[in-house]
């Protein structure tokens, strides 16, 4: 009697690259859990979120030598399996040869309703593996709410601020005011 076994299919970061390769540039893609997935065109609202959110950052971030700037995939050595492609990234040092990073300071995903319990759940897991990683901000679209995972000594801690608050980011010697991080959206 013959038995099949299944077969891990599960890319690795390098099998992944490989794959990307011939794809069409227009295409946007992340490795999740060894799976490609294709991401859906953003919503203007959430692109309103993600140019206000940038360019805040980006203000912070250039009197530092950093640069904040959307769609690269992060790696960690730890999860060969994942390049996700956060919504805005801040990183230090020189330009990288492509579009993936492995020393981001900063990571800022702005939740969408089909991909918010993927965003608060395997994406944080694996941020939190990634060794540069100081902060982690979840954004949400369809309210004045901003998550901001921080790394402490041993563990990370988490605060839900609202529209009158502001995220401390001492890493970036500065703050953004929830309400920029909305400016020209009503809820």
């Amino acid at each position: 009697m013959a038995l099949a076994v299944k077969r891990d299919a599960r890319m690795s970061v390098a099998e992944y690259r490989r794959w990307l390769e011939p794809r069409p540039d227009g295409e946007r893609w992340e490795l999740l859990d060894g799976e490609p997935v294709l991401m859906a065109p953003p919503r203007e609202r959430h692109q309103r979120i993600v140019m206000n959110l940038a360019g805040r950052l980006d203000s912070l971030a250039e009197p530092r030598g950093c640069r904040a700037m959307p769609g690269l995939a992060i790696l960690s050595a730890a999860m060969d399996d994942f390049a996700p492609v956060p919504d805005v990234v801040v990183r230090c040092g020189a330009p990288l040869p492509d579009g993936y990073a492995e020393d981001p300071l900063l990571v800022a995903e702005v939740l969408s309703p089909s991909t918010m319990s993927l965003d608060r759940g395997r994406k944080i897991d694996f941020y939190q593996t990634v060794p540069s990683l100081a902060a982690l901000l979840i954004v949400y679209s369809d309210e004045a709410r901003v998550e901001v995972w921080r790394r402490a000594e041993t563990d990370w801690t988490v605060a839900a601020l609202g529209l009158d608050d502001a995220v401390m980011l001492p890493e970036l010697d500065g703050a953004v005011p929830v309400r920029d991080i909305y400016r020209g959206l009503t809820f």
